[in-house]
């Protein structure tokens, strides 16, 4: 995992490099899960629905409202989490917090993980409806190609939503440099720092003469004082 800080971001405060951004890995798997959720939602709602002899509206899959709904729903909503994701990870080298970090980390691990899950479950669930759609149901084979491509991208979207939760799962596990951190610090008490090493000679510095002495000649004769 790329990044020096904790869980794998950079330092925070660092400014923000787009370049790199864009490089990483998660951002590459992000935009490729956005853009197949856009693939999805997008074909059912444009060429999901048909009309046979009547003004009503049928789901290309095997006339079940449910299952065109489904496809829809969880098309959209992974296309919300992409670019909410996104833009968290954006602002997340700003996030000083530890704590905070952890819980970002833990809600894209549990969002990733979970829409996995609906990802396969919109698969299967397409399939099943699709393989029990009769060509009398869809006079001139109308609306089979995004009922294909809903099916196709909901199972490639399993795959990049898996990858971005091992992702996340990595970016967890690296967790914090605690290297960056000592005992004091964790403690709450500061850090105390140690004198300075001295260079081990003693100073020989001594006064050239004594203080508050007078300079007396010690040849004079005594002088007897005269009162």
């Amino acid at each position: 995992m790329d990044g020096v800080g904790s869980f794998g971001a950079g330092r925070a405060g660092a400014v923000f490099d787009p370049i790199a951004y864009i490089q990483q890995p998660t951002t590459i798997l992000r935009l490729v899960a956005w853009i197949f959720s856009i693939v999805v939602f997008g074909s059912i709602v444009n060429e999901g629905y048909i009309n046979i002899g009547s003004e009503r509206l049928y789901c290309v899959y095997n006339k079940n409202n449910d299952a065109c709904n489904f496809g829809i729903t969880t098309g959209i909503i992974a296309f919300l989490g992409c670019l909410f994701f996104l833009f968290l990870d954006m602002k997340f080298q700003q996030i000083s917090s530890i704590k905070d970090r952890k819980k970002a980390v833990m809600v894209e691990i549990g969002f990733s993980g979970f829409w996995t899950f609906m990802w396969f479950v919109s698969f299967c669930f397409l399939a099943n409806q699709w393989s029990r759609t009769t060509p009398d149901e869809l006079p001139l084979n109308q609306g089979a190609d995004a009922a294909r491509a809903g099916i196709a991208f909901s199972f490639f979207s399993i795959f990049t939503w898996a990858g971005l939760t091992v992702r996340a799962v990595q970016k967890f596990l690296l967790g914090t440099d605690m290297s960056l951190f000592t005992t004091e610090h964790l403690d709450g008490n500061a850090t105390i720092q140690p004198y300075p090493a001295g260079t081990g000679a003693e100073t020989t510095d001594t006064y050239q003469s004594p203080p508050f002495t007078e300079n007396l000649d010690s040849t004079a004769p005594y002088q007897v004082p005269i009162y």
